[in-house]
């Protein structure tokens, strides 16, 4: 089967199907099973993926802009410096991201609304003003993302790793960072109203002081000792 040739890949069987730097711009892969495929630098831009299978596909240096995810499962995937921005990961119960590798990924401007990322690594991945909101990101690592502008209202953010991490404007509302690592983390003037910081690790005075909002936040006693009452207020 030529690959290249073909538009239309909905519903077949590739697994392990080397697809390495092949032009696949609009192609519909919806319902595909691409599992441990590999897709290195493949240009997939504005490509339908919708239900795909890429559990463990290898999908470094892909580009992914704008293409549809819904209801794909990435669970282990290798997207290790891809471009995903603009791309479509919603999906009613969330996209399956779990244990990918985003490292250094391109993200800005998705839309991973309810995705399961859960122990992902995003490390260094550009994240600015991405749609995050009710993802679970429980145990990701997420050393020095830029998250400036995201929008994480209601994620899932328990037990990640956030050093260095740009959360600049970002909105944390009734976010759950507890148990989070935000060493060195840029909280100017991010939204933490209503967010969970019970036994947050290297959270100082100085991160505290610089958020736009704690309203209802729920803090550890220590925490509270650090803040003055103008910090605490809507």
């Amino acid at each position: 089967m030529n690959i290249i040739e073909r538009k239309n890949y909905r519903g077949v069987d590739l697994p392990g199907a080397h697809l390495e730097k092949n032009n696949l711009i609009w192609a519909n892969f919806q319902d595909a099973n691409l599992q441990e495929a590999y897709l290195i630098k493949a240009n997939l831009t504005q490509a339908d993926l919708q239900g795909a299978n890429l559990y463990r596909a290898d999908l470094r240096g892909a580009d992914l802009r704008g293409a549809n995810f819904q209801e794909a499962n990435l669970q282990e995937a290798n997207l290790q410096g891809a471009d995903l921005s603009n791309s479509y990961l919603l999906e009613g119960i969330g996209t399956n991201l779990q244990g990918a590798n985003l490292q250094g990924a391109n993200l800005q401007g998705a839309n991973l609304t309810r995705a399961n990322l859960k122990g992902a690594n995003l490390k260094g991945a550009k994240l600015q003003l991405s749609n995050i909101h009710l993802a679970n990101l429980q145990g990701a690592n997420l050393q020095g993302a830029n998250f400036q502008g995201a929008n994480l209202h209601g994620a899932n953010l328990r037990g990640a790793d956030l050093q260095a991490a740009d959360l600049y404007v970002a909105d944390l509302q009734k976010s759950d960072l507890q148990e989070a690592n935000l060493q060195e983390a840029n909280l100017q003037e991010a939204n933490l109203q209503g967010a969970k910081l019970t036994n947050v690790k290297n959270l100082s005075f100085d991160q505290l002081s610089k958020v736009k909002t704690l309203h209802n936040a729920k803090l550890d006693d220590k925490n509270f000792t650090l803040l003055n009452e103008q910090y605490i207020t809507a």
